[in-house]
């Protein structure tokens, strides 16, 4: 077989299922995806929660992930947001003609680890083959299907006056771990993307507390767009304090050099938390035990005047109005 993907692989053809069955299911096989049929049969009782997505980061590969990890953490996340357990994946290949086998493999590789790490399985996908310079090397499109536990209600909306803002860990490692690949940029000290998958950890919090209203992964937009999100679709102001919310040196110092602030930089590992006061520390307690929310902490509260509104208070103890993101600074980052 030609170490590169050619246009015939796309076809439907004999090439087409060698490539599924000894590529895609030598690194995916389950018994659910090994049946191969057109469609995944699941047995699900209760509430579902149901996501779709697509990824198109540049360059493919990246300190700390790939674009394969990168799929699954988000989707799987996506997911565990609305306090959904994860189940099951679809994965939908796009990918251009020429692109090297081994670097398929070395993502079908990154795919099936975290899948396992997640504890989710790849139940029905989908391949093309596009013509050289139709696409950038590979795209993937994905979909996921979460249960709800019983008890659960968690949404965006459901952010309540006094709650406090909980945030995981350190913002903007992502986006600049893949602009200084993108770049060229280089650093003193090794700097990676925080993607990882969260259901563990939100499980955990769960389990803290069943007073968690909101919870939401800041990803393309970064910190500040999704608290603009959460504050407007639950009618409320957030208030935020910008010495309590931590970010790596390197992050700062890039961020500094390339003009950008780091509330506005994705993250693909983090999550902020709307957890009613009286279980703040509990759920804060908790996360700190889980190793994705070693670094967690509470950056502000949800209060109930100027609906809509996010304000920071800066480190000199003025106050900033956080708008949400105008533009992409940062495109292709997921």
């Amino acid at each position: 077989m030609s170490d590169r993907i050619i246009m015939a692989h796309g076809s439907g053809g004999k090439l087409a299922h060698e490539l599924i069955e000894k590529t895609f299911l030598g690194a995916l096989s389950n018994p659910l995806l090994a049946r191969l049929d057109d469609s995944a049969v699941l047995d699900c009782k209760g509430r579902l929660a149901f996501t779709t997505d697509s990824y198109v980061v540049k360059p493919i590969f990246f300190p700390g992930g790939d674009i394969g990890r990168l799929a699954v953490c988000g989707t799987v996340n996506d997911l565990a947001m609305s306090g959904a357990v994860p189940l099951y994946l679809s994965l939908a290949f796009i990918i251009e003609e020429g692109l090297l086998r081994d670097d398929l493999n070395r993502i079908l590789a990154s795919i099936q680890a975290t899948s396992r790490e997640a504890d989710v399985q790849i139940v029905t996908g989908d391949t093309k083959v596009v013509d050289r310079g139709s696409a950038d090397r590979l795209f993937i499109n994905t979909a996921g299907l979460g249960l709800i536990p019983d008890g659960v209600d968690i949404s965006g909306s459901n952010a309540r006056p006094g709650d406090k803002v909980i945030l995981s860990g350190t913002i903007g490692d992502h986006g600049i771990a893949v602009l200084s690949q993108r770049e060229g940029l280089s650093f003193s000290t090794a700097l990676g993307s925080d993607c990882a998958p969260l259901n563990g950890l939100v499980a955990e919090m769960i389990r803290a507390s069943q007073r968690i209203h909101a919870l939401r992964d800041p990803t393309r937009g970064g910190l500040a767009t999704t608290l603009n999100e959460i504050a407007a679709q639950s009618k409320v102001s957030i208030r935020i304090e910008e010495e309590k919310i931590p970010v790596r040196d390197e992050v700062r110092g890039a961020c500094e050099m390339l003009g950008l602030d780091p509330l506005y930089v994705a993250n693909e590992g983090k999550l902020v938390a709307m957890v009613a006061p009286g279980d703040a520390e509990v759920v804060l307690a908790r996360m700190r035990r889980n190793a994705y929310g070693r670094e967690a902490s509470i950056i502000g509260e949800v209060q109930p005047d100027h609906p809509g509104r996010v304000v920071m208070k800066t480190r000199i103890g003025a106050s900033r109005i956080v708008d949400m993101l105008v533009g992409d600074p940062l495109p292709r980052i997921c």
